[in-house]
């Protein structure tokens, strides 16, 4: 079992406590306004949460952000469905949420964490010291569609 964290910065808090996540939300903006995630049903959704470490984003008890990391906890990570809703875009919460996944203490000692992005090269690099592969030809994947 991982620890159920809190992190707080003035008016925000960013918690690993799974129970206070909005699905609906989570769903919503995965499936209609992300790029990576366009269709995602909800029931996807809601088992990815359940077999993940979520970190969620909060205004007071409103979600407005996200993120997903994918772990056995001992050697491997991919970080995940992160987001910031519009509304609350441009107030470093995007760059703390990043921090605070990367501060956890249940990812330290994993040898290998990972990610895709599209346009988000600069924020994981900066505050999370993710860097470009090495060694990409050594990577594969297999697509289901």
């Amino acid at each position: 079992m991982t620890l159920v964290l809190d992190f707080a910065r003035d008016d925000w808090t960013i918690s690993t406590d799974k129970a206070r996540l909005n699905i609906g939300l989570i769903h919503d903006f995965l499936s209609c306004s992300s790029y990576w995630a366009q269709g995602r049903p909800r029931s996807v959704v809601q088992k990815s949460i359940d077999h993940s470490l979520c970190f969620g984003v909060y205004a007071g008890l409103e979600q407005v952000g996200f993120a997903r990391v994918v772990t056995d906890y001992a050697t491997f990570a991919w970080l995940c469905d992160v987001f910031i809703v519009e509304s609350h875009r441009g107030l470093g919460l995007g760059k703390w949420l990043v921090e605070c996944v990367s501060a956890h203490p249940d990812l330290q000692e994993l040898r290998l964490f990972i990610l895709a992005t599209r346009d988000a090269h600069a924020l994981y690099a900066c505050y999370a010291e993710f860097e470009p592969l090495t060694a990409p030809e050594r990577l594969m994947i297999r697509r289901r569609r």
